[in-house]
Order: C-alpha cells, then structure tokens, then sequence
C-alpha cells in the first residue's frame, strides 16, 4: 500500500477535522478515495454521486495533473505523491506571449495629463507608450459590480482601461459592505451599477464607465458582450457561471474566470480555441451541492487577492504580453496562504468547444442550478 497526501480545499475541511493535508492508503486515486471516505464519514458523500462516480463538478489531481489525462480512477499512486480534490466555486497561452485581445493603440498621441497619470506604465518596456493607448483604446465587460466585480473594475479604472462595462440588477445592502469596495455606507440602497460608476469615475474621471442595470440572461448576452473586447466574470453562482462561459465562447471573446468561497480562490483565462469552463465541470453541480458565498461565507480580503489577479489577467490580455492563466487554473488557500497551479485542456468531448458541440446556444440554468442570474460574490 503508497501512502499519498492528500490536498483537502476549505469547502470539505469540515470533514476532515479542518486539516489542509491528510494522509491515505491505496494502489491507485479510486483506493486513496475510498480510504478517504472511510476515514472521514461523509467525504464519500461528496466526491461520488448516486451512481458511484466522480461528479462533473468535482476534479481530481495527481501531483498536479487532472485524472482524466492519467487514466482515470485507476491512476496509479506511488509513496510521497499528492492527490488534490478540487470542487467547482460558485463564488474566472500556455508558452510564450499572451494573446492580446485584438486591441489596436488609441489613434492618438497621451495627453500631458495622461503622461504624468500612467507614467509608471509608460516606463515599463512591457507597456510603455504604444501598451498604454491600447489600455486606452480597450474595452472591459465586467459581470457583477460584487466582491469580485469591485477590484476588478478599480484597477483597470486605475490602469486606464478606456471603456468599462458593469452588468448587475442588485442593490447595495449592508452586508455587501464587508468585500465590495466599489461601494460605501452612503451607498446602501443605490443601484451598484451607479454605485460603482460614482466610483470609478472618482478614481479616474478620464474613463468611460458603461451601466447595464440588468441580469445577464440568454435573451440579453450576446448583446451585453458583442461591443467589449474582453468578458470579467465576477459572479458568485453556477447559472451565471456557465452563461458567461457560453456567451463568450459563441461571441469568440475572451473570458478572464474568478471564483471565491470561504478561503479559497480560483483564477483562469479561457480563449476561444482552448479551452473553457466546461472542459474542467461540462455540467453544473446538482442545487445545493456546492454551496455559495452567501451560504458558506467568504473572507472579505480574498476578493482582493482574486480580483486583483483577475484584473492582471485582463491588463496582459490587452497588451498581449507574458503568460496569462490560459491552459492552467491557479487555486488560492488564504487559510495557509498556499498557492498552487493544476494545468488544463481544451476537452475534445466538450459539449461546447468540443469536436461535436452539442451546445450551440444559451441556456438559463436558473432552473436546475437553484439561484438567480447573477447573485454577487
């Protein structure tokens, strides 16, 4: 029998007495698992469905490497490896540049004022004068003027990002004022759309901020997306999760993913051609099997660090440059401040980027997922 150690993310450290590593026996992943659910009754409950399998919304890694690219539950497990159990959030190119986003430089010369403003850009040789008129010239979709929306928009506000976008029907509640720094206690009862382009517009009154009071849904995507050049999700729930996710894919947008619940992050970058949400969780959760932020709690902080990630994603997307969070999904423990990379493929059974989709328009999961269009994180 291997002895493995396995990675337990926040959402299941309830059962296994809140330790971030256990150790398990077994020959191969479906051993370890069964050993785990043994040892910590209920833990079977969670990674196995009514069938007996692995659900879509749960993935299992081995040192780092998804199963399904090993062989499955058969993987073989040696002494010392890791296994990691990581479930979908609710709570977002793998070898040289980034791909840029098919945003040209503004067709102008940098104000004094805007010289001086995004002067420590302009000193870059990653930006420098041409990045900055692209920062300029680009336009962001963010879902969600939440915990995550909020950073998200701050920074590219801040970084110059000429034309912003925010998509949410909500109104500031007091509770939101633990995480959602786009807003303030004076702003309890507004819209968070005008919340946060009062905001944004404080910050950097030389940006266009766009508001579009509304949920996103199947009727109004693909017309909410088609002007932006890049799609932020900043949305806390499966329904708009996978919304977003097929709208950009069909609309041939980027999509920069974040997700958060309790202490854990998620981040990734999915370009058309390779990859989406889907090839990691092809359907969503049964409702109330992962919960969300507003159920389970979230540290305030952490839409901080993710948003913050998520923003950079966004910036490198623009100005094409570096190696984005294409082809890799980045998982945040705040708990034990531990990041950590699993790498991710393009599926080609895919029901949507696949070889044969067979997903070829929007669907409203509000019904099965259990949650309105766009709750914030």
């Amino acid at each position: 029998m291997s002895r493995v150690q396995v990675y337990i993310p926040t959402p299941f450290r309830r059962l296994t007495g809140d330790q971030t590593y256990v150790e398990a026996s077994g020959e191969s992943v479906e051993d370890v698992l069964q050993d785990l659910g043994n040892n910590y009754p209920g833990f079977g409950d969670l990674v196995y469905d009514e069938q007996g399998s692995i659900p879509a919304h749960v993935n299992v890694y081995v040192n780092n490497k998804e199963i399904s690219m090993l062989n499955g539950t058969e993987t073989r497990v040696e002494d010392g490896d890791e296994v990691a159990v990581i479930p979908a959030i609710a709570g977002g190119a793998t070898n040289g540049a980034a791909p840029a986003a098919a945003v040209e430089p503004a067709a102008r010369t940098l104000t004094t004022d805007e010289v001086m403003r995004y002067s420590r850009h302009i000193i870059m040789n990653q930006v420098g004068s041409i990045g900055q008129r692209k920062l300029l010239n680009a336009r962001v979709l963010i879902i969600g003027a939440g915990g995550l929306g909020s950073p998200v928009a701050l920074y590219l506000a801040l970084a110059g990002v000429g034309t912003i976008g925010l998509v949410d029907y909500d109104v500031v509640d007091v509770s939101n004022l633990q995480r959602q720094v786009l807003h303030q206690n004076d702003d309890v009862g507004r819209p968070k759309v005008e919340s946060g382009k009062d905001s944004l517009l404080a910050y950097n009154p030389t940006i266009t901020v766009n508001t579009h009071e509304a949920g996103i849904n199947s009727g109004n995507a693909f017309g909410l997306i088609k002007d932006y050049d890049i799609v932020v999700n900043g949305a806390d729930n499966f329904a708009t999760r996978y919304l977003v996710n097929d709208a950009a894919y069909l609309a041939g947008k980027p999509l920069v993913d974040g997700a958060i619940l309790l202490f854990d992050g998620q981040a990734n970058v999915y370009v058309p051609g390779s990859g989406c949400y889907r090839c990691l969780f092809p359907s969503p959760p049964p409702p109330g099997m992962v919960p969300n932020c507003a159920e389970a709690g979230v540290l305030g902080a952490l839409t901080g660090t993710i948003g913050s990630i998520q923003a950079t994603e966004a910036m490198k997307l623009i100005l094409g440059i570096g190696k984005t969070l294409e082809g890799r999904m980045l998982l945040y423990d705040a708990l034990n401040m531990e990041f950590r990379q699993v790498k991710i493929r393009r599926d080609p059974a895919c029901p949507l980027c696949g070889d044969n989709p067979t997903i070829t328009e929007l669907i409203d999961y509000d019904a099965f997922c259990g949650v309105g269009p766009i709750a914030q994180s």
